[in-house]
């Protein structure tokens, strides 16, 4: 049976502005009517942006009126999933019990809530996160030797020697590593060209492909880096490739306006020069559609596959298409996923240590893959990371392979 607190106000009910609506609580919900005086029972803390303090008077008034602030999306996004998860442990009377908190409180900072004396008792902190939060809660973890799970943001925050951090969405090295060896595995005789802008985060993608060919087992990729003008065009682009041969084209940059100008310019010669390019996890948000992709075949590595064959995504997406006229998005299943396979994991394994989230396994939607990161001077564990890494290959807005 699962047991959950609502942290000073939050449950969730919703209108039709998303999916969503709030409702103060001043006492603690529990979702079982028994207490479980037998099996040991785990304490999970969840952080999530919900601005509860911003969007609502003393009273319980919403104050926005009948819109609803950009700003709040995210945050109750992840906080739907979680009670999706919430609901589905109930029902399998899991011993778990869920602490949510608004880590946006104006008036209850993060630094106060993670000073409570509740915050002893906790086996697991969940958090969407940004860097101070991380920062916060990834010190709070080590110092309860418990595990926080940072399910968003891409990045180690600069946080060392703490191997109860995990960061389940992969950094960019991590991306970049998976995307050479992808290549290595799939392309490793054609002719690959890396087109670049100047400038320190190219130069920083760079150092990651170059890491990637010093720590390969296979033989390396034999790699042409090219840097080109921000404004790029297709006059610059035809001496680099051969009409008779399918040009491997990485587009190392995380710089939209050039990742896109790229991409134009190698459609509009495709007809005679052909290529397949592979991008960077943030081209994702980009519309394939449009008729200027057309003619190109495009990869891009993502942290995420939401697969619509899987049933229990068909269930979910039917069930919101029906009651909220709308679609889950990506951190509902971000949310729902998370919690549930992380309270299995402490459950059944019986322990909370990151030594035992330290596998690869199956998901509800897809795959985990968690590894120690280690110091490479002392072989230290720094911290725990999500190497899973998803290639999706579109080719004029369709979806043609997933790997």
């Amino acid at each position: 049976m699962i047991r959950t607190k609502l942290s000073s106000s939050v449950i969730i009910v919703l209108p039709n502005i998303l999916f969503l609506s709030i409702v103060f609580l001043c006492t603690p919900f529990f979702s079982a009517a028994q207490k479980d005086t037998v099996t040991k029972r785990f304490h999970i803390a969840v952080f999530s942006p919900l601005y509860l303090d911003s969007v609502f008077s003393s009273s319980g008034n919403y104050l926005p009126g009948k819109s609803l602030p950009k700003y709040l999306t995210a945050g109750l996004e992840f906080y739907e999933g979680i009670q999706l998860a919430i609901d589905s442990l109930q029902k399998e009377k899991m011993p778990i019990d869920v602490y949510i908190y608004d880590s946006r409180s104006s008036k209850k900072k993060l630094e106060t809530i993670l000073a409570q004396e509740e915050m002893k008792k906790m086996d697991m902190v969940v958090g969407y996160v940004n860097m101070n939060e991380a920062t916060q809660l990834a010190r709070t973890a080590a110092q309860l030797k418990i595990p926080f799970i940072n399910v968003n943001l891409p990045n180690a925050a600069g946080i060392r020697n703490n191997p109860n951090y995990i960061v389940l969405n992969p950094t960019l090295g991590t991306h970049c590593n998976a995307i050479y060896k992808f290549i290595q595995k799939n392309y490793p005789l054609a002719p690959i060209f890396y087109f670049r802008k100047k400038g320190t985060a190219d130069d920083q993608l760079k150092n990651y492909f170059a890491d990637a060919e010093k720590n390969s087992s296979s033989v390396p990729l034999k790699i042409k880096f090219v840097t080109l003008e921000d404004t790029v065009n297709s006059i610059q682009l035809k001496r680099f490739f051969d009409s008779t041969k399918t040009t491997i084209c990485i587009a190392g940059s995380l710089d939209a306006n050039f990742s896109l100008s790229l991409l134009k310019q190698l459609a509009s010669i495709s007809k005679v020069y052909k290529s397949i390019v592979i991008g960077m996890p943030t081209w994702e948000s980009i519309d394939f559609n449009k008729s200027v992709y057309k003619g190109i075949e495009i990869i891009y590595s993502s942290a995420n596959y939401i697969n619509t064959d899987n049933r229990l995504v068909q269930i979910l997406n039917n069930h919101f298409k029906i009651k909220y006229f709308s679609r889950p998005g990506e951190l509902v299943f971000s949310g729902f996923e998370t919690l549930y396979h992380f309270s299995h994991v402490i459950s059944t394994t019986g322990t909370t240590g990151t030594a035992a989230t330290a596998i690869k396994r199956n998901t509800l939607f897809g795959e985990i893959d968690i590894q120690p990161v280690t110091n490479k001077h002392t072989g230290e564990t720094e911290y725990f990371e999500n190497k899973k890494v998803y290639f999706i290959k579109k080719a004029d807005g369709i979806i043609k392979g997933v790997y």
